[in-house]
This record gives C-alpha cells, sequence and structure tokens, in this order.
C-alpha cells in the first residue's frame, strides 16, 4: 500500500512578493510584477522589460561571505526553503535527518554566475576566474547547499526538465514518499535567468512579447492579442511528509499531494504537439493517480504562458480530456501576474494551489480582455472568485516536449 502525501510547509520568492503571504495577496489584487528590466541594459533589445524579483537582499539574508557562494538562484531557493521550514515546525536532528531529503529541480541553474566568469575571463584572465564558478553554476548547488545548510543526508538530487522542472520535482519527490524512500522531502525548483543573452537568445526565437510601451499588460494568457511570454524569476518550495510522519508529530496540515503525471511530446524541442496530445496524456495520468473521477477537479491552474501556439494547445488538451465538462472548470494563469519563472513557475504555482485549498478563492488571468475563439473556456477573468474547489489540477510544460502534471487535494 503506497504512503499517502501531505503539505506542511510552503515558501516562495516570486516578481510580486518575497514570502507567500506577500505573493498571495498580490495575486488576489491583481498585481503585475512585470517592469523595464533593472538587471541588465537592456536598450538594444527587442524586450526590455521581464518579471524580477524585487528588493531581495541576498547579503542581508546570509551575509556577504555566504552569498557570494551562492548564484542568485540558489539564494532564492534557500530563502523559500527556509520559510517553508518555519510553517512546518519540522526540526531537523539526528533522530531524523537520514530520512529527509532533498529535490529542486531549475531549468538553467547559475547562468548568472556562469555569464560573470566569461567577462571576467576575457577581461581579466583564467587566474582570476572565481573558484566557486563550477559549483555555484551547476543545477543541482541549491539542493546540496541546502542539504549543508540544514544537515539533510535524505535522497539529494536536481532535476531539469525546463519550464516542467518545479513541477516535476515536487511529483518525483512524492513519489519518493509514497515508495518509502524518505519521510520528508524539501521539494521545488528555482531559477534566475533574467541576462542579457538569455532575452536576446527567447527574443530571436520569438517566444517574448514586445509590448514594450505597456510591459504590465504584456503577459496576457488565453487573450487573443498575446505576443509572448514574459521572462521571470524566483523560487517555490513544499515540504512534503507522508501522512504517517506528519501526524507523528502534530504537524498541521495543509493539504494532500494526491496526483502525478508526466510525459513527453516526442514532437519538437520549444514546439507543443498539435492540439496538446501529450500534455493530454499527463493530466490523464495524474487524475488516474489521483484515484479521482474527472468531474472531481474543482480548478485548474494552467501553465498558460501568453504565448500563442501554448495557450491553444493547453486548452485543446484540457477539452480532450474533460469533454464538455471542461467547460464547467475554472482556470486561471497566475503567469498573467509572475511572469514565466521557467523552471520555478511549477512550484510557485503548487504553492498557489495550496493557498487556494487554504483561502477558498481563486486567482485572476489579469489582462484578459479579447477573447480568442480557439481558447474558449473559463480563464476566471481580471477578478479572483471565491470556490471551494476539493481537488485541483496544476499544469507545466517545457521545451523538449516535456509535461508534468500534479493534484492537490483538501485533507481529509
Amino acid at each position: 500500500m503506497r504512503k499517502r502525501v501531505v503539505v506542511t510547509g510552503l515558501g516562495c520568492v516570486s516578481p510580486v512578493g518575497n514570502n507567500v503571504q506577500e505573493t498571495w495577496h498580490a495575486l488576489l489584487a491583481g498585481k503585475s510584477g512585470v517592469a523595464p528590466i533593472t538587471h541588465f541594459d537592456a536598450s538594444a533589445h527587442k524586450t526590455k522589460f521581464a518579471a524580477e524579483v524585487k528588493a531581495f537582499d541576498g547579503a542581508a539574508l546570509y551575509g556577504h561571505r555566504e552569498a557570494r557562494k551562492m548564484d542568485r538562484f540558489a539564494q532564492f531557493a534557500t530563502a523559500a526553503a527556509l520559510e517553508a521550514l518555519q510553517q512546518s515546525g519540522l526540526r531537523i536532528d539526528e533522530s531524523n535527518r537520514d530520512r529527509v531529503g532533498i529535490l529542486v529541480g531549475s531549468g538553467i541553474g547559475g547562468i548568472l554566475t556562469l555569464l560573470e566568469n566569461v567577462e571576467v575571463l576575457r577581461e581579466r584572465g583564467p587566474e582570476r576566474v572565481s573558484p566557486f564558478l563550477i559549483p555555484m553554476m551547476i543545477s543541482d548547488s541549491a539542493a546540496g547547499m541546502l542539504a549543508i545548510r540544514l544537515g539533510a543526508r535524505g535522497p539529494n538530487m536536481s532535476l531539469a526538465t525546463a519550464c516542467a522542472s518545479g513541477t516535476n520535482s515536487i511529483g518525483e519527490a512524492a513519489e519518493m514518499i509514497r515508495r518509502g524512500a524518505a519521510d520528508v522531502m524539501i521539494a521545488g525548483a528555482a531559477e534566475a535567468a533574467i541576462a542579457a543573452v538569455s532575452m536576446a537568445g527567447m527574443n530571436v526565437m520569438t517566444a517574448l512579447s514586445t509590448r514594450n510601451e505597456e510591459p504590465e499588460k504584456a503577459s496576457r494568457p488565453f487573450d487573443k492579442t498575446r505576443d509572448g511570454f514574459v521572462m521571470g524569476e524566483g523560487a517555490g518550495i513544499l515540504i512534503l511528509e507522508s501522512l504517517e510522519h506528519a501526524q507523528t508529530r502534530g504537524a498541521n496540515i495543509l493539504c494532500e499531494f494526491t496526483g502525478y503525471g508526466t510525459s513527453d511530446d516526442a514532437h519538437h524541442i520549444s514546439a507543443p504537439a498539435e492540439n496538446g496530445a501529450g500534455a493530454a496524456i499527463s493530466m490523464r495520468l495524474a487524475v488516474e493517480n489521483a484515484g479521482l473521477g474527472l468531474d472531481e477537479i474543482g480548478y485548474i491552474n494552467a501553465h498558460g504562458t501568453s504565448t500563442q501556439l501554448n495557450d491553444k494547445s493547453e486548452t485543446a488538451a484540457i477539452k480532450t480530456v474533460f469533454g464538455e465538462h471542461a467547460y464547467q472548470i475554472p482556470i486561471s494563469s497566475t503567469k498573467s501576474m509572475t511572469g514565466h519563472l521557467l523552471g520555478a513557475s511549477g512550484a510557485v504555482e503548487a504553492v498557489v494551489c495550496a493557498m487556494v485549498l487554504l483561502e477558498n478563492i481563486l486567482p485572476p488571468t489579469i489582462n484578459y480582455e479579447v477573447p480568442d475563439p480557439a481558447c474558449d473556456l473559463d480563464y476566471v477573468p481580471n477578478r479572483p472568485r471565491k470556490a471551494e474547489p476539493k481537488n485541483i489540477m496544476s499544469n507545466s510544460f517545457g521545451f523538449g516536449g516535456h509535461n508534468a502534471t500534479l493534484i492537490v487535494s483538501r485533507y481529509r
């Protein structure tokens, strides 16, 4: 019999708030985190805006010495993990440290550190490259550094499936608990890739919005006038525990992790499969894994990137899976406010889904102004909505054709 998995802690850093409560209240207020880029001079770029994390000071949080050894994405992951642990009340010590694991993914890892040291190499020579370059740039550095900080000796790894990384990380971490490999998993993802080269690369792919006159309105999932996604950054972390472990220590259980599905389009490196065929497989698998009927899904937090192809294909996939019931399910894309956090997006959105279950209100899809005939479902346009879903689906899809779906439910 597989173990039940529950959520006991939440943490996040996002473009609309540096913790869960700030982020949640900003989403309900329909606040956009998109603004002109400050990380670098974007004057020569087609897209001059992004969804940056604001007023985040790693040196103030960790001290200058420690912060210098951590790429920005790892700083985000650490902040989110410490917040989630504080809420969970979990103490990691000799009695349990071998059964506490960490799985923190990232689509890109420490690209900012790599780019900074490429410039040092060019301008000052090989001897001036940082000795911390390699450990800071690799994608598993956040998970490894968290283990050192927390003393957690259980399973530890990173997972990279592009923009599905956060969702896959949480799903795979839950499966570790289900099969008995750990009692607790600190799971999620982090990303910090707002840099000149990454923005340029996305621009030449025509993936980014170029709505420079109105950046706060640039992310407009499912709207007919959408013209691309908005680059974001941040981290989301959940504390997952076996139900037995959480009950034994008297933890406050926030919600239950019930379903996980994952698949691949096997179609194209960056474009979704026609009609969302691979995404539909992932969604079906998650519902089956949760042991639910299709009519028991009460809300979907969509991948909803604000690109023409993604929003159309995700809508088609939802209709393929749910049939006529698709028109009864409220769906929203919080990327309309946070932008697209790449590998971290699904992890932050999992935090949002848990908050929906706790607060009984759905965040909106802002900037929804012109209906698209190809996207004809209920996208909770522009205003939050009171609702009491019992089971929530969250979708993430990434370059490489990666699809991942989670289901979280009210704890019974």
